[in-house]
């Protein structure tokens, strides 16, 4: 099985992105809300909690992992690579190099957490792909909470993406990363307010096609992963209405999510 794990729900974007090229793959999802948001949070909690994360899918049958989470990815994916003998997949490098193969003024653009924008992964990843290419960042701390509650049409949360996008318009970027799994959620939002000839890159689709090319290249691994009897599952480490509500409008159907402590 496939295991994946987010501070919440933006990774259900990944698994959902993930389960539309693999239909016959199952996978575990676990969304630790308890701890949401990750942005956050220090180097040495974003370890623990990936840790922890990937333990428990590793105990529920996982031979995969895929970090569906950008905080995680740009802080603590080396660790997991070092401690754990199984592919690790995170969500940074192919959204690097998607904005790399685009971008025709060498102008990107990257929103995110405090933790991923101050980790500066995408603007070494992007150097060592495109050196001449500028990369310009807006920490989004707000929009995280705004999703896990729900809040994606409110006339808050447009004004709050205006102010976070407008230096980003303002440096004529030609390419935008959403550099956070929750954010292909607020596209609607985004993409009037950043400009509809601005390149919309989503991490989400991006990492289901980078898994299809390691699993393309690995058929072993992709038979190991076929499990026609297994059903996917959905866990969280903390329960609230909108999640069960988003998590409906994400994969278009209603999803079982089991609560657990992790």
């Amino acid at each position: 099985m496939i295991g994946i794990f987010d501070s919440g729900v933006g990774g259900m974007t990944v698994a959902r992105a993930i389960e539309q090229l693999f239909p016959a793959l199952p996978y575990i999802y676990f969304g630790d809300l308890a701890h949401s948001p990750y942005g956050s949070k220090s180097r040495e909690m974003l370890i623990e909690y990936s840790r922890r994360n990937t333990e428990f899918l590793l105990t529920q049958g996982a031979k995969i992992i895929v970090i569906a989470c950008n905080s995680a990815s740009s802080t603590a994916s080396g660790t997991l690579r070092e401690r754990y003998p199984l592919p690790i997949i995170d969500v940074i490098s192919p959204a690097v190099r998607k904005a790399a193969q685009l971008s025709q003024n060498g102008r990107i653009g990257l929103i995110g957490t405090r933790a991923t924008v101050h980790s500066g992964v995408y603007a070494r990843q992007l150097k060592e792909i495109r050196p001449e290419c500028d990369l310009y960042t807006q920490a989004c701390p707000l929009l995280v909470p705004l999703v896990e509650e729900g809040w994606l049409n409110r006339r808050e949360t447009k004004m709050i993406v205006r102010k976070y996008l407008r230096p980003l318009r303002d440096q004529q970027i030609d390419t935008l990363i959403l550099g956070c799994t929750h954010y292909p959620l607020l596209s609607k939002t985004i993409v009037p307010r950043i400009g509809k000839r601005v390149h919309i890159i989503d991490s989400s689709v991006e990492v289901a096609l980078h898994l299809k090319t390691v699993l393309e290249k690995d058929n072993r691994l992709y038979t190991s992963l076929l499990a026609p009897e297994v059903k996917s599952k959905y866990f969280v480490s903390d329960l609230s209405s909108p999640v069960q509500s988003l998590a409906m409008s994400i994969f278009g159907r209603s999803v079982h999510l089991e609560k657990i402590n992790v």
